[in-house]
């Protein structure tokens, strides 16, 4: 294997790890909550079970992204150069409005949004198995978030949303 192939393999071995590590804390949390607790609406967001189910509904997206099951994903220019995805996340709001397409249902049950976590865990996994080299380092989006972005840096993203609304679930769930 050459070294543009070793490295292709390595970084999504490390998507995946670290989308897996990311989404399995989210769901643990869910689990370890009561009914009640995950399921309590808050007046000024989501309840933790709906940020569950939102955080499934946006992985589904990304996953398809990386797939190729979904439009939006273009060639990325000649001149496209990947900033460090840690800049980009810094450069992020505290507080972003999702797009009305992943708002969740008014009432989630705790049970619905782990399967809604798991099932867009295991289509993440297939979208890092079909990830060749030339799409993930040549083909990208442009969104007002991020800029334009690789289809690699879409696995970093799906991960980081993971890790936000993680944090988020634990505030709702008052676990501070």
């Amino acid at each position: 294997m050459h070294g543009a192939q070793a490295a292709h393999m390595t970084r999504v071995r490390d998507l995946r790890e670290a989308f897996a590590s990311a989404n399995e804390r989210l769901v643990a949390r869910l689990r370890g909550a009561t009914d009640e607790a995950a399921e309590r609406q808050v007046e000024t967001g989501w309840s933790a079970a709906q940020i569950g189910w939102h955080v499934a509904s946006v992985s589904t997206r990304f996953a398809a992204l990386i797939a190729g099951d979904a439009a939006g994903v273009q060639p990325l220019p000649e001149t496209f150069s990947e900033r460090p995805w840690g800049n980009i996340a810094a450069s992020m709001p505290d507080r972003i409005e999702a797009s009305p397409a992943s708002h969740p249902p008014a009432a989630v049950r705790r049970a619905d949004a782990v399967a809604a976590l798991e099932a867009s865990a295991t289509k993440m996994a297939r979208a890092f198995d079909t990830l060749t080299l030339e799409r993930g380092a040549h083909m990208g989006i442009t969104h007002s978030l991020v800029g334009t972005i690789s289809v690699y840096q879409l696995g970093e993203w799906a991960a980081n949303h993971i890790a936000r609304h993680n944090k988020q679930a634990k505030r709702v769930l008052g676990e501070q």
